[in-house]
């Protein structure tokens, strides 16, 4: 018998369950979470928002399904971990043994340190309370202030306005998303924003929440400009919840260090998911990616490995499917516009891979709300960006995960106003058979 102890509830724990009940039927599982609401899906939390999806959607899983789990959870805070004596304390009093170890805490939202940030009325989303102060606030609210210029804010600023509260988005940037869109998809989103009502101030950082009695009545900008308003909604960065495993030893950089097999430098400790950094072998490099499929794969790879398996990581080409100022939007492989030094920071829904900047051509296409970009290397194609119709999403994805050969096409891609879309359809065609 293997006693297997899972820190956190979210999808990398989840699947770390469900993977290790695929070989090991009644070893004990113990999940230990601070987390009232156990698992549910993180990423709808922005549709809540909006109201397109209520709370209950958001939680998939089942009594069945857990039951199938055959677990036991805590509601606890895990205070230490004692490698040494393999045990995992907690509050209140616990003392948890376990022969396995899955940490899996996740990530957390950067915390904003302007001035005033502790005034009623500011908020972030980061997990299902923030979500509901949001909504029970926007009730009351007449203007926002978002700050941040990644997609977490613009879920924060999407879902205010759509509560019929005026929003204010400040982004230190001259443009929407710069690491990652390019000049005309930032104006596509950005246009978009503008048309909800969404005022956007560009250049613009946050110098000073304003309060009266103890709530938000205001911020004052850098620039000295003031902006009125009843909330203040930030989405700044995320950062993985690293402190807990550093305090035990456990290899840290800027998240848990973990091989291919999601094993840490401490026996029988593994890591999975937002507060993994994975060594990549293809890559030679560790990096973290905050993205739900990752995260999963990461988990079942983690859970094989902790019942006595030999799987191995390996890092897929990022494929990422959003809503960029109500346009769905896939972003596939490498796409990146940024320089090295843009990548210090993990955003909600964000990966390190978008950023890596390949020696290639880069040719696009596209009108209005449908357009396509990708990233052209010498045999292959590298990356893309599908905003709109999304027919393309997924051949695309296999055409890069697969490193398909396009020098049949490649020319034709680089002709000056070429039918990518076209020409991408009838290759398709030729090799899906």
């Amino acid at each position: 018998m293997t006693r297997y102890v899972i820190l956190g509830t979210g999808v990398a724990a989840i699947a770390a369950a469900e993977s290790i009940r695929r070989v090991d039927a009644t070893s004990p599982i113990a999940f230990i979470s601070e987390d009232p609401h156990g698992y549910y899906s993180r990423p709808g939390l922005a549709y809540m928002l909006t109201g397109e999806v209520d709370e209950k959607q958001l939680f998939s899983y089942r009594p069945d399904d857990f039951k199938k789990l055959n677990a036991h959870f805590y509601r606890a805070e895990v205070t230490r971990i004692l490698p040494g004596e393999k045990i995992i304390e907690a509050t209140p009093n616990l003392r948890i043994p376990y022969d396995r170890l899955l940490v899996a805490v996740g990530a957390q939202a950067v915390r904003l340190k302007a001035t005033g940030c502790q005034l009623a009325g500011v908020v972030k989303l980061d997990h299902m309370e923030d979500a509901r102060s949001i909504l029970a606030q926007a009730k009351h609210s007449r203007a926002a202030v978002v700050v941040g210029g990644g997609i977490t804010a613009l879920e924060l600023a999407e879902g205010l306005s759509a509560r019929h509260v005026k929003v204010h988005l400040l982004i230190r940037n001259e443009r929407y998303w710069p690491n990652v869109l390019d000049e005309a998809e930032s104006h596509i989103i950005e246009t978009r924003l503008a048309e909800d009502g969404i005022q956007i101030h560009f250049q613009s950082e946050l110098a000073e929440i304003l309060g009266k009695n103890g709530k938000v009545a205001g911020v004052r900008l850098e620039s000295g400009a003031q902006i009125r308003c009843d909330m203040v909604a930030y989405a700044i960065g995320v950062a993985p919840r690293i402190q807990l495993a550093k305090d035990s030893g456990i290899a840290c950089e800027r998240g848990v260090l973990t091989n291919e097999k999601m094993e840490t430098n401490l026996p029988d400790i593994f890591a999975a998911g937002d507060i993994a950094q994975v060594f990549d072998p293809q890559t030679g490099r560790a990096t973290i990616d905050s993205l739900w499929t990752p995260a999963r794969e990461q988990g079942r790879i983690a859970g094989a490995n902790m019942a006595g398996g030999v799987e191995t990581y390996i890092k897929a080409v990022p494929f990422n499917v959003t809503r960029l100022g109500g346009l769905t939007t896939t972003i596939i492989g490498s796409v990146g516009t940024g320089r090295e030094s843009d990548m210090v920071g993990i955003a909600r829904g964000d990966s390190e891979t978008w950023r890596q900047i390949p020696d290639a051509i880069i040719t696009q296409s596209g009108f209005e709300v449908n357009r396509l970009r990708l990233m052209i290397g010498e045999k292959h194609i590298l990356g893309a960006i599908v905003m709109g119709d999304q027919k393309l999403s997924s051949p695309l994805e296999t055409i890069i995960r697969e490193k398909v050969d396009i020098l049949p096409i490649r020319a034709r891609l680089l002709e000056k106003n070429a039918p990518l879309a076209d020409i991408l359809v009838h290759f398709w065609a030729g090799i899906a058979g």
